[in-house]
């Protein structure tokens, strides 16, 4: 490789080992096996190089918010073992291009975009793996379901069959304190017990930690692997 593509592999090598062993730490003080923590890496912000050295060390669950962004790293990587997340919000009209694109769509934040997902995916012959996202902070800026329509909108969307309902997704407060974190993080864990989803994506670069003591199943992390 050439030195350029030399210290960007000794950098994300170095920095994904840290953020593996903050995950094995977080899982034994909870308990809990580290190998039920997924790390999802967000690769939104860098290019193929960087997404092929997360591959070759291993990750195999990548995160993308935009389509047309995502596209040519998922033609030129090319690898059937990548799962591909959408993380962004998703317009009605990109949809054909996000059921194109990923395998599974993190995160569902209103009914109609559930059924435009699942309209697409009857056209393309194809069932795909789906989040809901919860707002259990309550903030106005976040998308969302509210924790009390939980029960009605899984019913809805249980009955549109391309879409393959995994588990809960929340976004914590952007300054909050501990205390505030562990609530969110809990509730969001308590909603998916039960309603018998076993997916919990909660947790990001500065709290993931947190919210995997709190029952994490899956954390993205972005920008602490490239810098």
């Amino acid at each position: 490789m050439p030195p350029d593509s030399n210290t960007r592999h000794a950098t994300i090598k170095r920095n994904l080992n840290r953020i593996r062993e903050r995950i094995a730490r977080a899982a034994l003080r909870a308990g809990r096996d580290p190998e039920t923590v997924r790390l999802v890496a967000v690769t939104k912000m860098v290019g193929i190089e960087e997404a092929g050295i997360l591959y070759g060390l291993g990750i195999r669950h990548l995160g993308e918010n935009r389509a047309d962004v995502a596209r040519p790293k998922i033609e030129a990587m090319n690898h059937p073992d990548i799962c591909w997340h959408m993380i962004g919000n998703i317009q009605r009209r990109k949809v054909r291009h996000v059921v194109e694109c990923f395998q599974r769509v993190d995160a569902i934040d209103r009914i109609s975009l559930a059924e435009a997902l699942h309209a697409r995916c009857e056209t393309a012959g194809k069932t795909m793996s789906c989040l809901m996202e919860v707002n259990v902070s309550g903030e106005s800026s976040k998308h969302g379901f509210a924790p009390h329509e939980l029960d009605s909108t899984l019913d809805k969307l249980r009955g549109l069959d391309r879409l393959d309902i995994e588990g809960l997704l929340t976004m914590a407060p952007s300054h909050a304190d501990e205390i505030a974190l562990r609530r969110v993080f809990r509730t969001l864990r308590t909603l998916a017990e039960s309603h018998g989803l076993k997916t919990l994506s909660m947790g990001m670069t500065n709290d993931f930690e947190t919210a995997i003591e709190e029952g994490a199943t899956e954390i993205r992390i972005g920008r602490a692997l490239y810098a």
